[in-house]
This record gives structure tokens, C-alpha cells and sequence, in this order.
């Protein structure tokens, strides 16, 4: 086999080979080669900044048996040639120890072939960086004069995935996605505030233009208000937005709505499909084509779960309207979930976009509330009833009180308590949809497009003494 500049053999003859070493009745095996990129940064000054290179390598065996078919999943690291025939054999051994799989499927044949299969991997370098860390100095030096101080971190990553299979898939998709969070705190570390943006490729992100932000809001921050806890007139902006119906999203498992076990379950039995959701004329839907959002076209999945099954891999990713003009539209279903429900095939989504009909920028509905707060983010999302989706969390890094279309201070921050999908029923304004990186749950998902929505009584359950 052949290898590439850094000594390692070639991902998709490593797939081949893997493939040719497999004895069982059907096999799937995903090369995912990772490089990254990334700088971080504080009080004005880089401090550190690195590259890295690694490859993850999955087996899936797949063995037909009396009762059914079983699978066997392995993944491991830093797979070398001499790596690949105990790797297969693991994973075979994991398939005949297993029962019999519930998910199972014929694996996915007829896909064509990606062009660049036999291609070299994509891959990052600092050189990514080389229009960002020009104007990331001059935000330092801004941050200096203006009496600030800065904290954060660039990262880039470029995944290439290969997936090959017995049944003749030969896949391939490069997926970059990039962070940038930027913290502005005072001198004496008792005001912060954040911002983060979520890039492709750091030519659409300018850190000076975010540091302006940032200087503003500090200065927001100067006057303190103490409010009680309570339901507040509230504008999310979209990262907030963003991070509450991606939980809403991995929540929207076809099967276990039908089985009565989630927010989408019809009280008596079914589903809540076809229900009106929101007033407002939402559509929140996923495109593996959407411009600057682009995810896989096709299922990646490493392991089988309520939305994910290993035989799926290589199944091609539709477009698809999750809430369509207000109504619950699709659920998220695998062939065999889509088999035990009725409901069509919807497989896991790799970017989610929410449409409210809305122009309005987030200044502009600041300008036209009388008396409501204006949250920066929030953080430490976590489930509290998987029946109505209630979600318990904290805002972060500035909760200001609006007064007559002006922001007049900084106020406490608070514990909430909301659903995200009463929250949508509740909206009275979507402003307008732009891409935003995900606080709470950027380690995970980047790529999302939301509007900052207006909740006339958000409920701020208790205070809170973070900052």
C-alpha cells in the first residue's frame, strides 16, 4: 500500500484492505482522518497555538445467523497496515458474540461513488489563520487602549471521511468547521462578555469587528440592577436560539415519540405530527447543501442509537422540513425505525436552520421593546422531563434590562426552566435568520442558522450568582 507524506498509508487503500480482509457475511468500514488547527489567547496576547494529524478507523462486521443478523462495531485510533487484520477480526468476534440485531438492514448498495475517493485527505494548517491573526492582533491592541482585556481560542478542523462497504459504496465527504470564542472582561474581572461565530474557513470572521461588540456590551455592564427571579419579556438571540432546539432536535426520535415517550407523543397513542406548533410561520429544516452550512449528503454512523443505525451508512441525506410553517412535519427515523413506525425514512440531520418570516436584526428588535431583558447566551443545559422536553439551564457572560428600545444596564443572572417547544408556541417575533455557533453545545454542532426569537414571558425561575 501506498502512503502519504506523513508516512501514513492512504486512507481509502486502507479501507480497501480492511474490506479484503473481512470474513464475515457483510462489512462497513469508515476512515475518518482529522487535522486541526488552533490559537488561543489572554489577557491581549497569543499563547499558545498548535497543529495536529490523527486517524480514527471503525469496523462494522456484519453475520447472518439463524435468528438474524448480528453486528459487531470496533473503532481505534492511529491505525497503521499492521493494525487493519486484528482490527477486522475484532470486530468479526464482537458480531458473533452478539445477539441478534434489531436494527438490522440489507447495507446500502447503488450509491455512486465519490469522484475523490482515491484522493489524499484534505487538511488544515496554521495557514488558515493567515488574514484572522493580522486582525486578532489589532483587536489586542484595541482591547489595550479601550481598558479590556481578551480570552479565547481559534480552532479549525478538517475531517475527510471515507466509508467504504462489501456491497460496493465507495464514499467520501471533507467536513471543516471552525469556533471562534471571544471573551472581553474588565481589569478587575467583574464584568465579562462573549461572543462566539461558528466559519468554514476564518474569511468571514473578523475578531475586531466582534471586540467592538464586546466593548459595548462591557460597557452595558457598568450599571448593575438586581432583579428578582420571575417570567420576563425575553430576546434569545440565535445562539441561544441554536442551542435549545438542537436539544429539541436530538430529542425527535420517531420511535420513541410512538411509543409515548416524548414531548412528540400524542396523549392516547401517536404522534404529534401534523400539529400547529407556532403561530409564527416557522421552518426549521436541515440541507446537507445549505450555502456555508454544508454537512455530509450521505449517513455517517459509527454506532446504532434511537436516530442512527450502522446498517444505514451510505443512505443518502435529504433535505428536510422538520417543523414546516409552524406544523410538526418529519421525525427523525432510521429504515428500521421508519419500518416499526409507518413514518417515513428521515435520517439524523447534519446542520438545522430555522426560517421565521422575520427581517429584523436584533438590534432593531431591541429598538422596539418597551421593558424586557436581552440574554447573551446560555449554558449548562440539562433535561429535566423527557415528556414535555422541560430543560433547566443558566444564562452566561450578561443578561441586560431593556427600557424604552434602550439597553439601561446589566442585570443579575438567573437559573430558567423552559421547553423549547412551548417556547415556540409562545413566540411573538422571529427576527432574521443569520448563522450562529451554538454555545452550550459547540463541541458538538456548528453548523446553524437561527433567528433571534421574542418570548413575552421566559421563565427565569430563580437567581443565579455566576457571571
Amino acid at each position: 500500500m501506498s502512503t502519504l507524506s506523513n508516512g501514513r498509508t492512504k486512507p481509502h487503500e486502507i479501507v480497501e484492505r480492511a474490506l479484503e480482509l473481512s470474513t464475515a457475511d457483510g462489512c462497513v468500514v469508515i476512515a475518518d482522518e482529522e487535522s486541526t488547527a488552533n490559537l488561543r489567547w489572554a489577557g491581549n496576547a497569543l499563547t499558545t497555538n498548535g497543529v495536529t494529524r490523527g486517524r480514527t478507523l471503525t469496523v462494522i462486521a456484519t453475520v447472518d445467523g439463524k435468528e438474524g443478523t448480528a453486528s459487531g462495531v470496533v473503532s481505534r485510533s492511529a491505525v497503521t497496515a499492521a493494525d487493519l487484520e486484528p482490527l477486522v477480526r475484532a470486530a468479526e468476534a464482537a458480531a458473533r458474540g452478539a445477539g441478534p440485531a434489531e436494527d438490522a438492514q440489507p447495507l446500502v448498495t447503488g450509491t455512486p461513488a465519490s469522484p475523490d475517493f482515491t484522493d489524499a485527505p484534505a487538511e488544515t494548517s496554521s495557514a488558515v489563520f493567515a488574514d484572522f491573526a493580522p486582525a486578532l492582533g489589532e483587536a489586542f491592541a484595541r482591547a489595550r487602549a479601550g481598558g479590556r482585556e481578551l480570552y479565547g481560542f481559534a480552532n479549525h478542523e478538517l475531517v475527510s471521511t471515507y466509508v467504504g462497504t462489501s456491497t460496493g459504496l465507495r464514499l467520501r465527504h471533507d467536513q471543516p468547521k471552525g469556533t471562534l470564542e471571544l471573551n472581553a472582561k474588565s481589569p478587575d474581572m467583574q464584568r465579562s462578555a462573549w461572543a462566539g461565530r461558528a466559519t468554514r474557513d476564518f474569511k468571514d470572521v473578523d475578531p475586531t469587528v466582534l471586540d467592538a461588540e464586546l466593548a459595548v456590551r462591557l460597557g452595558w455592564a457598568e450599571r448593575k440592577i438586581e432583579l428578582p427571579a420571575g417570567r420576563y419579556e425575553t430576546l434569545l438571540p440565535p445562539t441561544a436560539v441554536a442551542d435549545l432546539l438542537i436539544y429539541q432536535m436530538w430529542s425527535a426520535a420517531a420511535r420513541d415519540a410512538v411509543e409515548g415517550r416524548t414531548v412528540f407523543s400524542k396523549p392516547g397513542g401517536g404522534t404529534r405530527l401534523g400539529e400547529k406548533l407556532s403561530e409564527l410561520p416557522l421552518t426549521l429544516r436541515s440541507d446537507p447543501n445549505a450555502p456555508g452550512l454544508e454537512s455530509a449528503p450521505f449517513v455517517v454512523a459509527h454506532s446504532s442509537g434511537d436516530d442512527a443505525s450502522v446498517f444505514d451508512n451510505g443512505l443518502p441525506v435529504p433535505a428536510t422540513e422538520w417543523i414546516s410553517g409552524g406544523e410538526l412535519a418529519r421525525l427523525t427515523t432510521t429504515r428500521h425505525t421508519a419500518g416499526l413506525t409507518g413514518l417515513p425514512l428521515s435520517p439524523a440531520f447534519g446542520n438545522l436552520i430555522l426560517d421565521g418570516g422575520g427581517d429584523r436584526s436584533l438590534e432593531e428588535m431591541v429598538a422596539t421593546t418597551e421593558r424586557g431583558l436581552l440574554l447573551t447566551c446560555l449554558w449548562y443545559i440539562r433535561e429535566v422531563d423527557p415528556a414535555t422536553l422541560l430543560l433547566t439551564g443558566l444564562t452566561r457572560d450578561g443578561v441586560y434590562l431593556v427600557e424604552n428600545g434602550q439597553v439601561t444596564g446589566q442585570v443579575n443572572n438567573f437559573r430558567f426552566n423552559e421547553s423549547p417547544v412551548d417556547l415556540l408556541s409562545r413566540a411573538t417575533e422571529a427576527g432574521r435568520t443569520e448563522k450562529t455557533l451554538p454555545r452550550e453545545w459547540g463541541d458538538w454542532f456548528t453548523r446553524a442558522a437561527m433567528p433571534a426569537l421574542r418570548i413575552p414571558d421566559f421563565n427565569m425561575s430563580s437567581v443565579s450568582k455566576g457571571v
